[in-house]
């Protein structure tokens, strides 16, 4: 049975006792606010996922996870025909107040059969959702149902190689839960993540039908030196997230 390292701030079942892990209903506000302007979302993961999206006018896009809606907005903007979905009701109340009434948004569990039909879209986009699931079987199965023959999946998850930085002594090898708390807005939260991996994650794709086209390790956005000056006092980068650019077979 997998186990929160020791070294990990505190066990998911401590934790819930205050806050329950990854409640986006309940912190998805202050989440959302938090960021709008952070380094690791708005000046990294944000400009990392539209570099790998490229040209997307055109394209009808599924945002997998959409949250508060900063990627469907950057697409659509970009010319994109997107729909978007989460699991959380507070999270896409905050994408329809952000993207309007006819923004096609849906709350749906990326673990449960999709509200799509098959080949409905070009691309797949997914930032930051996948580590919060042990069992990549069914969701990767079900992106790949909804993607045409030849279509994209664009991912971002937990860079594996950072938890073993974070927790030496635990095993890299297994699939393993953690939790760590955060502020978020003067919120408090709790995040609960599955490592895994990368043969693993390679694995998953491969057994879903999908082709690995790009593994990326991105720089951040080209302001977030100015913006983040302390976060690069000693070093030039930063390793947090590892993006990847998957076909549909």
């Amino acid at each position: 049975m997998p186990v929160v390292p020791e070294s990990s701030t505190a066990s998911v079942d401590e934790v819930e006792v205050e806050v329950a892990a990854n409640d986006y209903d309940a912190f998805g506000e202050a989440y959302a606010v938090e960021n709008e302007t952070s380094l690791v979302n708005a000046h990294y993961t944000l400009p990392a996922m539209l570099d790998l999206a490229g040209d997307v006018a055109g394209r009808k896009v599924l945002d997998a996870g959409c949250g508060s809606g900063p990627l469907f907005a950057a697409l659509r903007d970009r010319g994109a025909d997107v729909s978007g979905f989460d699991a959380s009701t507070t999270m896409v109340g905050l994408a329809r107040r952000r993207l309007g009434a006819d923004a096609d948004l849906r709350v749906a569990d990326l673990a449960d059969p999709l509200p799509f039909p098959d080949g409905a879209f070009d691309d797949v986009v997914s930032a930051l959702v996948l580590h919060y699931l042990e069992d990549w079987t069914a969701p990767l199965a079900e992106l790949r149902r909804v993607l045409k023959p030849g279509g994209r999946l664009i991912i971002a998850v937990n860079h594996p190689g950072v938890y073993k930085l974070m927790f030496p002594g635990a095993d890299y090898f297994a699939t393993t839960l953690w939790s760590d708390e955060h502020t978020f807005n003067g919120r408090k939260a709790v995040l609960a993540n599955w490592h895994r991996p990368l043969h693993a994650m390679t694995d998953a794709f491969t057994a879903a039908g999908f082709r690995t086209a790009v593994i990326s390790e991105p720089p951040p956005g080209p302001r977030a030196r100015e913006l983040f000056p302390e976060e690069f006092v000693d070093r030039e980068a930063f390793l947090c997230f590892l993006f990847f650019v998957l076909e549909a077979a």
